[in-house]
């Protein structure tokens, strides 16, 4: 029988070891920020990330800042968060060295390939955010605006319209890890989704709806992906229990 003060104990480790994992992961992310502010620097990251706007802009315009200390801090924080996307495969391994020890053998062997497949697919939706939704947004956007008026973007108002897109197309992007979760918890059938299949469709215009701003290349850009990942989800789902299911679970 587990003492009180065993069990303190232990739950102290556990704080200890979360602690020494976060504090790896902070090193990775910083390690990481400061190799992009020494190349190709933070100036150049923003231009290379406000590439898409300048294209459906008039030739020669330039976007604007409208705060002090924008044209300085704006760049930072576009690093920062670029740092945090390249380590993200950094952090997801500290997250799993962490909850490894108390996982079975069978456990580990999902553990694995999941932390893989969602540092790549929450990438994978960022750069299909960057290079195939964003042009096709904003020279929408131009086009459908009245010649009265000059579009002059505010940088910081451009970055946080960014940031946001990325992070919802990342996120959706993860459909087929969660479809996999969902399916290895026992929460639902492979059988039960392919039921609500038209349900699901459904739901990824709603989301795509609300998540991405109102016109229908941005809507649809994230919503059929999201269908398409998710009849990935189903495919690879059954293959992933067989690869984490214990002996006796089997028999």
């Amino acid at each position: 029988m587990t003492t009180p003060e065993k069990g303190e104990e232990t739950f102290i480790s556990h704080l200890i070891e979360l602690r020494d994992r976060l504090v790896k992961a902070s090193i990775g992310i910083a390690i990481v920020c400061i190799a992009l502010m020494i190349w190709p620097g933070p100036s150049q990251i923003y231009d290379f990330i406000a590439r898409p706007m300048i294209a459906s802009l008039p030739v020669g315009s330039k976007m604007i800042a409208t705060g002090v200390i924008s044209p300085f801090l704006v760049p930072m924080k576009v690093t920062l968060v670029i740092s945090i996307i390249l380590s993200l495969p950094w952090v997801l391994y500290q997250l799993w060295a962490f909850v490894a020890p108390g996982l079975y053998a069978h456990e580990k062997r999902l553990i694995a390939p999941l932390v893989i497949s969602s540092s790549v697919l929450f990438m994978s939706g960022v750069a299909f955010c960057y290079f195939l939704v964003f042009g096709r947004v904003f020279q929408f956007i131009s086009e459908f605006s009245p010649q009265s008026i000059a579009v002059t973007p505010d940088i910081e108002n451009y970055l946080d319209f960014v940031m946001s897109m990325c992070l919802a197309f990342g996120a959706t992007f993860e459909v087929p890890v969660v479809v996999v979760i969902l399916v290895r918890m026992g929460l639902v059938s492979v059988a039960k989704l392919k039921e609500i299949r038209p349900y699901a469709i459904v739901g990824a215009f709603v989301v795509a709806a609300i998540v991405t701003p109102p016109d229908a290349v941005s809507m649809f850009s994230l919503a059929i992906p999201m269908c398409l990942l998710f009849e990935l989800g189903l495919l690879v789902a059954p293959m992933f229990v067989r690869m984490s299911t214990a002996p006796e679970e089997k028999a």
